[in-house]
């Protein structure tokens, strides 16, 4: 008898407000507000090696109805992030940069354009990527 796969879970979305440090394993329907390119290098001209492949980092302004937080966008990620585009994105994770939240997507989770999505009415006064926490360690 063939052995039945694991049901798929279907994703839970989460909203852009509801974003917390720490947290990870996230969907996220969200449209793009603006896109940056902070970092560009290599591809071109070197030996092979680990310094051969190019990179790429944008930090690209996102968000929903909920508020809007900076997503991080690597390599080919950068692509897919133009400004009014809505994309999806899968197993997100959040990063903290110097005490503020980043929103980001590692190599197991994916960034999709969304073709079918209805357009999302951004509310951009509130900026998650503008709170900054504090490190507190717990004492046992």
């Amino acid at each position: 008898m063939a052995e039945a796969s694991p049901a798929l879970r279907k994703p839970v979305f989460t909203k852009v407000s509801e974003l917390r440090p720490g947290t990870n394993g996230l969907s996220l329907n969200v449209k793009v507000i603006s896109t940056k390119m902070v970092m560009q290098r290599g591809g071109g001209g070197r030996p092979s090696g680990p310094q051969a492949r190019q990179m790429r980092i944008a930090e690209c302004l996102v968000g929903d109805e909920t508020g809007i937080i900076i997503f991080t966008a690597r390599n080919d990620q950068v692509d897919l992030m133009k400004e009014g585009k809505i994309v999806t994105l899968r197993n997100a994770k959040i990063d903290m940069y110097k005490g503020s939240m980043r929103l980001a997507v590692d190599r197991w989770g994916r960034v999709e354009v969304s073709e079918e999505a209805a357009d999302i009415t951004v509310k951009e006064d509130n900026n998650l990527s503008l709170i900054e926490y504090e490190l507190v360690s717990v004492e046992a």
